[in-house]
């Protein structure tokens, strides 16, 4: 009985996101695929387990079916209670203020600290090295740059976002002096008088590794609050960054328009 209620309330579950549209604010949308094919497999295991629970409860006594009668509603309905009543929050500004957002470290008291509060640490730049070996990944990372390689204007996507954010750190010497347009919303950091960040948060995978992404930015022609969705275009610099220790690449703002937030403001790491 107990693998049956697991599994009916696994599918209601993932029936319930997949309805109201807020599976793809968990896992990478382009793996969708295979929440929906474990949800016809969880249904039909639980099928299934009803069957020969049924078999068997012929044999037990009186006392252990009355218990099974009171306890599988509240059983099966916990699920999605828990989607009805948890908050889908879409995470802006106001998370990155709360959780920092730091460049990938290898060691450091942010990565430290993280660690001891059982937070991951989001990053400004989409690191999927730790998918590949060393020299798979330089070789993943050579490929992928040969599709955006030139010099005419380079425009970030929501398909494209992750791809590009993680090249541009990656080999930011491909893309300097080069005009890059892309859409994210404006976070103030205190420390950081007279640049901006533009972020968008992305899933990598699913939601352990998502993190906010984007570039520090300077040049812009007025100051936009937080969470304020823009649509900007400029060129690659490299600073040095004081406060994360770091070498960043920074877009000097040319142009910069105020747009509405996307119908799904996260992006999803494509390999």
């Amino acid at each position: 009985m107990i693998r049956f209620l697991i599994l009916a309330g696994y599918f209601e579950l993932v029936m319930y996101l997949n309805v109201t549209g807020k599976l793809n604010q968990y896992i990478n949308i382009h793996y969708s695929y295979l929440a929906y094919i474990s949800m016809v497999l969880s249904f039909i295991l639980a099928v299934v387990q009803l069957i020969l629970w049924a078999r068997k409860v012929r044999t037990h006594s009186h006392l252990t079916g009355k218990w099974a009668k009171l306890t599988s509603p509240l059983i099966l309905v916990f699920p999605v209670l828990v989607g009805l009543l948890v908050p889908t929050v879409t995470l802006d500004s106001t998370t990155v203020s709360a959780k920092g957002y730091y460049f990938p470290l290898a060691s450091g008291s942010n990565a430290q600290t993280a660690a001891e509060d059982n937070v991951s640490i989001q990053y400004l730049k989409p690191d999927t090295s730790s998918y590949f070996t060393a020299s798979a990944y330089e070789k993943e990372m050579a490929k992928e740059l040969k599709k955006y390689q030139g010099s005419g204007e380079l425009t970030i996507t929501t398909e494209n976002y992750m791809e590009l954010m993680e090249l541009i750190y990656v080999y930011p010497d491909q893309f300097m002096g080069r005009s890059i347009r892309f859409t994210g919303f404006v976070y103030n950091e205190p420390n950081h008088s007279g640049y901006q960040y533009l972020f968008r948060f992305g899933i990598i995978h699913c939601i352990a590794d998502s993190g906010v992404y984007g570039l520090l930015t300077t040049g812009w022609p007025q100051n936009y609050a937080n969470n304020s969705w823009l649509t900007v275009t400029g060129k690659i610099s490299l600073e040095y960054n004081q406060e994360l220790k770091q070498n960043l690449p920074v877009l000097q703002i040319s142009d910069a328009t105020e747009v509405q937030e996307p119908k799904n403001p996260y992006v999803y790491r494509v390999f």
